[in-house]
């Protein structure tokens, strides 16, 4: 590794550089000075041309802080007849984004670019013509260090790269950062994956998959962005505090259209104002309540029991209940959504006029049948026959009416399992219903049985674990036409009805034919850390790889008696914060209270998850229920037992404690006073 006062190289590589923010710049300037007057044909054309270029005004934003390139890749001989910008001997700089001078050469290449993949795919074994590989190790967004990888010389041994490891292991304050100068080849297929098909990625901790995800966004937005621009794309996160924590992974990448949201967001339908207990919301969200629905919706349709009388002019003209019976039992046999069929019914009935008066002679045309369609009597029928039905008094009625629940579950619910589901205090409207999650889920899928929810041309659904069957269909009809990209640990579902399998999960998210991936590689959990912490797999999930942490660093990891009680974990955390990086005081709910009290006591400022950390405050105290997704340089675990407890079930709180176990980047220490569990000892 060369540095500063050793290699005139170095030298050369930071006027590229300098000379390449330069580039930056006038390109940012170049869009800023647009003049739109002249080429806008109206005011709408006008107001969509200006967000675009304030867009693209963004997206060139030069961050003094993040590096404009981090890698160079030297090729032997001109990439292929695709990549135009190919030459031979020609060498190219691998970064976030694209900069060209003003002749319009490339100075930096997007990490998205085909020229770009061997920085990442390339090895010894498979050189991809190769020559030379440059890692660039920077201070701030200053160039301090550089490495080099000669591919084709057989006698340069092949070794792990230290500033890839120092890049991994870099201390961190504030919102997740993008790992795009450190993305790994098993990795890197997952981020290349094409659109057209969907990927689930197990990963345990440290495997870098929420990454991967977001960089898959990322990259499907380069590769596929006209479509995607006009589909949309999506990443669903667990809580808002963690979509805080990576909001600024795809800005940072130039991607800023990409929207994020929980499940809860997506079914917000009604406000939510209640809790089920567990063993009630482990049955609404389970799948067969999909099957409940549809027949109490469906119920709402009956045969109509007379013909229809449609009066035009001196005409009258009928259509015989048979007929009619025939037309409902085919919209009923095309199984087509609820609304979509009501609003065809009333169009089927005026055809059905339209023939009776072809025959008598007359010549109707499509403005005749609509006048038929909202005749009065026909529009009585419809009301009658295919009344419209409010999802929300759907899902009102079916929990609060016990003949109502008992006639749609027969055969589908058990007694037991109705009786749990149906509210004990009826609401009197559905207004003044105490609403749960599990109730918002189920109201999205009475939404969507009466009209086709909206699909996504990609959604990225992160920590899934956790999700119910009905919570997977809610996220699948909402990228029913598009692709998913699936992110969970099997280990990590702490929740009641957690998944047991990616294979039923993603039957139930509709896409039964995406590939699993699994990752093994830990990135960012030291060794020691992760060792530890998978002595609970056995206990909480026994069919996973456990992580191997490739980090050279084994980490600072440390067991303490907290005899004093509170004033230990302080001491800890003391200690902590005298290291560079971030600091996570994570433990169980209950006991956040007195932790809080006891920092504010040693006059120790801290934040909560989803606040933003500064320099000045490092400390985030962290409830082990919101632990989920976050990470910090190094951690403090209060009382392991007691986040064990905390939950419902001892498999719970294992899967919770393991979690707990596997947010450090560079070191933990694990207080208690009460003695450890039996599976960690």
């Amino acid at each position: 590794m060369s540095t500063p006062g050793h290699d005139d190289p170095l030298s050369k590589e930071r006027s590229h550089l300098a000379a390449s923010r330069s580039a930056l710049r006038a390109m940012r300037k170049d869009v800023e000075s647009l003049d739109i007057t002249d080429v806008t044909a109206n005011w709408v054309n006008a107001a969509v041309l200006e967000a675009q270029i304030e867009q693209r005004i963004k997206a060139l934003a030069d961050l003094s802080e993040t590096p404009l390139f981090f890698g160079r890749l030297d090729y032997l001989h001109a990439p292929g007849a695709e990549q135009a910008e190919g030459g031979e001997g020609e060498r190219f700089y691998v970064g976030r984004r694209h900069v060209h001078d003003a002749d319009g050469d490339p100075m930096v290449i997007d990490w998205r670019a085909p020229v770009s993949q061997p920085f990442y795919r390339a090895s010894k074994k498979d050189p991809q013509d190769v020559s030379l590989r440059r890692r660039f190790g920077y201070t701030g967004g200053d160039l301090t260090a550089y490495e080099d990888e000669h591919l084709l010389d057989p006698a340069e041994a092949a070794t792990t790269s230290r500033l890839l490891q120092q890049e991994i292991e870099r201390p961190r304050v504030g919102p997740m950062r993008d790992i795009v100068a450190t993305i790994q080849p098993e990795q890197d297929e997952i981020v290349r994956a094409g659109l057209a098909g969907s990927v689930c990625v197990q990963g345990g901790p440290g495997t870098g998959k929420t990454a991967v995800g977001l960089h898959r966004v990322a990259y499907l937005l380069y590769a596929h962005r006209e479509r995607l621009a006009r589909t949309g794309t999506l990443v669903i996160g667990p809580n808002r505090s963690f979509l805080h924590y990576i909001e600024q992974v795809l800005p940072a990448l130039g991607e800023l259209t990409v929207r994020q949201a929980t499940v809860d967001d997506l079914v917000a339908h009604v406000e939510v104002r209640g809790t089920d207990e567990a063993t009630t919301a482990v049955i609404k969200g389970d799948a067969r309540m999909a099957e409940v629905l549809r027949r109490a919706l469906y119920s709402h349709v009956v045969p109509p029991t007379e013909g229809v009388v449609v009066v035009r002019g001196s005409r009258r003209w009928r259509v015989p209940v048979y007929e009619l019976e025939e037309i409902v039992r085919e919209l009923l046999a095309r199984d087509i959504r609820y609304g979509a069929a009501r609003e065809a019914l009333p169009q089927r009935i005026a055809h059905a006029v339209l023939v009776q008066m072809e025959r008598a002679g007359e010549a109707p045309d499509d403005r005749v049948q609509n006048a038929v369609a909202r005749n009065a009597a026909v529009k009585a029928l419809v009301k009658s026959v295919w009344p419209q039905v409010d999802p929300a008094r759907l899902v009102l009625r079916l929990l609060t009416d016990a003949d109502f629940l008992a006639e749609h579950a027969e055969g589908v619910l058990t007694g037991d399992e109705q009786k749990a589901v149906l509210w004990v205090k009826p609401a009197r409207s559905v207004k003044s219903a105490r609403w749960s999650p599990a109730d918002a889920v189920l109201i999205d899928e009475a939404t969507d049985l009466i009209e086709r929810t909206h699909s996504l041309g990609h959604v990225v659904l992160d920590e899934a674990q956790d999700l119910s069957p009905m919570q997977y269909r809610a996220v699948g009809r909402r990228c029913t036409t598009g692709s998913a990209t699936v992110l969970g640990d099997l280990a990590q579902g702490t929740t009641p009805w957690a998944t047991r399998s990616w294979e039923e999960a993603l039957g139930h998210l509709g896409k039964g034919e995406a590939v699993v991936e699994e990752l093994t590689a830990g990135f960012r959990v030291p060794t020691d850390v992760i060792a530890y912490a998978s002595r609970l797999l056995p206990h909480i999930a026994p069919g996973l790889t456990p992580v191997a942490s490739i980090r050279e660093n084994p980490g600072f990891f440390d067991i303490r008696t907290a005899d004093a009680g509170p004033a230990d974990v302080v001491a800890a955390c003391r200690e902590l914060l005298e290291r560079e990086g971030s600091v996570g005081l994570i433990a169980a709910d209950a006991r956040v209270p007195e932790l809080a009290a006891a920092l504010a006591a040693a006059g120790i400022g801290h934040v909560g998850p989803g606040e933003e950390t500064t320099h000045a405050t490092r400390l985030t105290l962290v409830p082990a229920s919101l632990a989920k997704g976050l990470e910090y340089d190094y951690v403090v675990l209060d009382e392991p037992q007691a986040v064990v407890d905390g939950e419902p079930d001892e498999r719970t709180g294992l899967r919770r404690l393991y979690v707990a176990l596997t947010r450090a980047v560079s070191g933990l220490v694990v207080t208690h006073t009460t003695g450890l569990p039996p599976q960690l000892t």
